[in-house]
């Protein structure tokens, strides 16, 4: 059996190709540069590859939703996008599709649908995402994360099977140490793999009265939202002396040491991707959310209040996210007590397994 997978969510995927290796046969089509018109190299092409993996880069346009000088440009891509992938599918010979969303699913299932291979969708989302919601209706299965998705989709070819963790936040690393020589309570921080400017900024204004009460570890990633920010060199010279003994702060966090940051932190500051939300509750941290202010439909915003209505969480909203306001929510869930969340019933821990067993049952029926 050979599976096509498709970028987009990317942990998602990487969860549900840790449990396909050895089962079937993977291909990977996604975007080998990180942006358009961006010669760096995408991180899902890094880990890919580095996993052994063929990886195909697609190059095709996307559906936007608001009408710019880019939008015609961007369809007329789209043809050439499900030519590229109808060739990429008859040469590797594909039994089956296996998308997780964005708009690289969209020409790469309607090839499919085109040489009569079986699709299943993943929706990592509380919603549903435009890819998947337009892709629907030729899929042959559709794997959701929460019960809210239902409504979006087809019932009779729906299934609620969890949003896939990866092994490395289910099994975290045991054999790492903290980088702090005191025991006082510790503050993650993360923006995500691209870092989020706003949130180093914010906390750049706020790190010298958090440090007289916590340990930190901050990662800041690129940042490079809008502009080639310095975020990192700024930060780390910041402080010396006692203080700076507790402060650590990196650039990135390798994907297989994530899960022993998150498991050491007492409380968690970050933006409220779909993936982050259910690594917290995973973890049940406590939490404050800054999401980011223009996702697609608020669907950040949406997040982050599922984790706070779940789960011990404030959300703070980036334009009312100031140094007062920040320290007024850590205060807040510094003196709640942790409770227990219901995470296997939430989460559905080994929602990997049941996306991979679909994607087989798929095959079978298909032949």
């Amino acid at each position: 059996m050979k599976v096509a997978l498709i970028g987009g969510h990317f942990t998602p995927a990487l969860a549900v190709i840790e449990k396909l290796q050895g089962k079937a046969d993977i291909v990977f089509i996604g975007r080998k540069n990180a942006l358009e018109g961006d010669k760096t190299v995408s991180l899902e092409h890094t880990t890919i590859t580095g996993l052994g993996i063929p990886f195909l880069s697609l190059t095709t346009g996307r559906l936007q939703r608001r009408f710019t000088k880019h939008t015609i440009p961007s369809l007329l891509k789209l043809p050439y996008g499900v030519s590229q992938a109808l060739r990429m599918l008859h040469k590797e010979k594909v039994d089956v599709v296996l998308g997780f969303g964005s708009y690289l699913s969209v020409p790469v299932c309607f090839a499919a649908k085109l040489l009569g291979i079986p699709i299943v969708i993943h929706e990592q989302t509380l919603e549903a995402g435009a890819a998947n919601h337009t892709i629907a209706k030729i899929a042959s299965k559709i794997c959701i994360s929460f019960e809210t998705s239902l409504k979006y989709f087809p019932k009779e070819k729906t299934i609620v099977t969890g949003n896939p963790i990866r092994d490395a936040i289910l099994h975290p690393q045991t054999n790492m140490k903290l980088p702090f020589s005191d025991s006082l309570p510790i503050v993650f921080i993360t923006g995500g793999s691209s870092g989020s400017h706003a949130i180093n900024v914010l906390i750049k204004e706020s790190l010298s009265l958090l440090l007289q009460k916590y340990n930190v570890i901050h990662q800041t990633g690129d940042a490079k939202e809008f502009h080639d920010f310095s975020d990192l060199e700024q930060l780390r010279d910041s402080f010396s002396g006692e203080k700076k003994k507790r402060y650590w702060v990196t650039k990135f966090i390798a994907p297989h040491e994530i899960g022993f940051y998150f498991s050491k932190a007492d409380i968690c500051i970050s933006r409220s991707g779909i993936n982050t939300i259910t690594e917290l509750l995973y973890f049940e941290k406590r939490a404050i959310l800054i999401p980011l202010p223009y996702s697609s439909k608020q669907e950040q915003l949406k997040n982050a209040r599922y984790l706070a209505h779940k789960f011990d969480g404030i959300v703070l909203e980036q334009h009312l996210a100031t140094r007062s306001t920040l320290l007024d929510a850590l205060k807040t869930l510094s003196k709640l007590k942790v409770h227990e969340s219901n995470k296997q019933k939430e989460l559905h821990l080994h929602a990997a397994e049941h996306i991979t067993d679909v994607v087989i049952e798929v095959v079978k029926r298909q032949k």
